[in-house]
């Protein structure tokens, strides 16, 4: 046996991989030197930075999960971003919808005050601020209610009831009000009976809300209710012969304090819709709403049936 063959070939042997792992480790002492820099310049802010790696690195892992990490920071400042953005826009629409309703109620009152009006002229002053007090109380109470959605503090009582006798009850209490703003209507509810797990009081919202929102500023003169079943849902249809909804606006008539170009001058107050969209979403249903080409607009509700 050739002692000596052996002897050198073993050398030789581990020479290689002394200098594989020396190789293995200046790759390593590199990339973590990358690594470094990389968490320094993420902490700094720039969320932005990603780091390269090998497919045979060893710090493989490392890198991917620390891009990972970079990618949901980035994801999160683009969400504070927005929230930042969404939050300054519900002030400026605030400080327009409290702001201008109250320094026209303190300029009735004012005239009233100095008896600049007088007799008939004062009634008609000490109406119309009452009705810009009751506008302002009803604007914050739907503030209220929206916030408590919105930080889900609202408290729901859900119960199995029939949709289509519950949806009748609640317009029943609404055709003495279309009759008297000359609002012809069309309703198309089954005779038969259809069970959702509702909360009562939030259903009634919803409605009352969609037909208001029709009511002021639709510019139509007439509301079609319809309400359809099949195996998994039932769907509420509340449509009207108005203006319809422009393609600009469609997108948006869910969001919180938002109104069109053509409703700003209305007496809305930009929560309506958006606490509808909360309360269907509450019952893990759907909304949203069609504009056909033809006029006029349509709100969809989709809500799954009780199992």
């Amino acid at each position: 046996m050739n002692w000596a063959l052996i002897f050198g070939f073993t050398t030789l042997l581990c020479s290689c991989a002394v200098c594989y792992l020396s190789a293995k480790l200046w790759r390593v002492k590199e990339q973590l030197h990358v690594i470094q820099n990389a968490l320094e310049d993420i902490e700094s802010g720039n969320v932005n930075r990603r780091i390269l790696a090998r497919e045979n690195d060893m710090t493989k892992s490392i890198c991917y999960s620390i891009n990972e990490m970079a990618i949901n920071g980035q994801e999160q400042v683009t969400r504070l971003k927005q929230s930042e953005q969404s939050y300054k826009r519900l002030m400026t629409s605030l400080s327009h919808d409290v702001k201008t309703p109250l320094t026209s109620l303190v300029g009735y009152l004012e005239a009233i005050q100095a008896k600049i009006v007088i007799g008939d002229e004062k009634e008609e002053y000490i109406g119309v601020a009452l009705d810009k007090a009751h506008h302002l109380k009803d604007f914050v109470e739907s503030l209220f209610e929206w916030v408590k959605l919105d930080a889900k503090e609202q408290q729901f009582q859900f119960e199995i009831c029939d949709v289509n006798e519950l949806s009748r009850d609640i317009l029943a209490d609404w055709i003495p009000m279309l009759e008297d703003k000359q609002f012809t209507y069309e309703i198309d509810i089954p005779n038969i009976e259809c069970s959702l797990r509702l909360d009562r009081n939030a259903y009634r919202r919803i409605l009352n809300n969609l037909l208001q929102n029709a009511l002021l500023h639709s510019g139509g003169n007439k509301v079609y209710i319809h309400i359809t079943e099949d195996d998994k849902q039932a769907s509420i249809v509340i449509a009207d012969n108005g203006k319809g909804i422009s393609d600009k606006d469609l997108p948006h008539i869910f969001e919180r304090m938002y109104q069109g170009d053509l409703s700003r001058a209305g007496n809305g107050n930009g929560l309506g819709l958006s606490i509808a969209w909360e309360l269907v979403n509450v019952h893990g249903g759907t909304i949203h709403a069609q504009s056909p080409p033809n006029g006029g607009s349509q709100i969809i509700i989709n809500i799954p049936k009780a199992l």
